[in-house]
């Protein structure tokens, strides 16, 4: 098998964590261990059918285990790998730069962001 090629090495980071949910999956991992329906429940406007499909991509690449636990009912919860943790500066960074833009933006960042326990540690 030929290795892939990347004109920047970027592109290798957004070929794993990019798109508009795999962020945010992750950053609401940095909390700890989630269900598939509390990850739902945290952001509504993803389908289960695209939550399932991320899911399943930042496993593939290593980011996140899936565990499961053998019960009735199967009970599964997601979590970031020690690989995956490597990427909390990125995230942290990354929602410290979407906080100034949305100031720029829209002046109060309050009247634009949600309720979450994501944005509960802003001024």
């Amino acid at each position: 098998m030929q290795a892939k090629k990347y004109n920047i090495s970027v592109e290798a980071t957004l070929e794993v964590i990019g798109g508009k949910w795999k962020c945010v999956i992750l950053c609401h991992l940095t909390h700890g261990k989630k269900r598939t329906s509390e990850l739902k429940r945290l952001m509504p406007n993803i389908t289960q059918k695209m939550l399932t499909q991320q899911l399943r991509e930042l496993e593939e690449d290593g980011v996140i285990t899936r565990i499961v636990y053998n019960q009735v009912p199967p009970k599964v919860e997601y979590e970031l790998s020690e690989y995956g943790q490597s990427l909390e500066g990125i995230l942290h960074s990354l929602c410290e730069w979407g906080e100034t833009h949305i100031t720029k933006v829209y002046g109060d960042k309050f009247s634009v962001l949600e309720k979450s326990v994501l944005n509960d540690n802003l001024k």
